[in-house]
């Protein structure tokens, strides 16, 4: 690294946090890419232990920031926050029939890298897509149809008409014959058989 990166990036890490990587990378995430007066002000209102561990660990960021390279620390931005997990302390508890159940006691580093607002390298904002233009579809134009002779189209239609109850009659008998009969029991069999 060349002194010039040095400058950009001030980085705090703390090790060894008592707390499951899963519950800190989730109010990580809510600081990644703020100021440091915001970021402060949203762990602040936030209501999970682990949010005690990481405003610890961006205090000792400013404070390395401010101390060891001259920069204000109301003007840093948080370019990266990220949790990595640690040792898993495994501890076991006593159940029924002389079994024993696994604790798993989890562990996290949490890392949070500062750099001035100038040289901050942001994931660009999440803008919604633009909404769609709303095209109107213009009325279809109707054609106009060519006069029919009226005579030559009313014989088919009443010879259409005299079949259609030929064919609905022959619908609706296989219908009543589809029909499921009903179960019977053995004896109720036999019994009508004998009769």
């Amino acid at each position: 690294m060349t002194v010039m990166e040095e400058q950009r990036e001030v980085r705090a890490v703390a090790k060894w946090v008592r707390v499951s990587p899963r519950k800190a990378r989730q109010v990580v995430d809510h600081i990644r890419g703020r100021t440091v007066p915001e970021a402060r002000t949203v762990l602040a209102f936030t209501d999970r232990a682990a949010a005690r561990e990481v405003e610890k660990v961006l205090r000792s960021a400013v404070a390395n920031a401010e101390a060891n390279h001259g920069l204000v620390g109301d003007e840093l931005v948080i370019s990266g926050a990220f949790v990595d997990d640690g040792l898993i302390i495994k501890r076991w508890r006593p159940q029924a029939r002389g079994r024993a159940h696994p604790i798993k006691k989890r562990t996290c580093h949490i890392t949070i890298k500062l750099s001035a607002a100038d040289f901050a390298v942001l994931p660009p904002p999440v803008s919604p897509p633009p909404p769609e233009p709303v095209v109107e579809e213009e009325p279809e134009a109707v054609e106009e149809e060519a006069p029919v002779d009226e005579e030559a189209t009313a014989e088919p239609q009443a010879e259409e008409a005299a079949d259609e109850p030929e064919a609905k009659a022959e619908e609706s008998e296989p219908a009543a014959e589809e029909k499921p009969k009903r179960r019977r029991s053995v004896r109720r069999r036999k019994k009508d058989e004998e009769e």
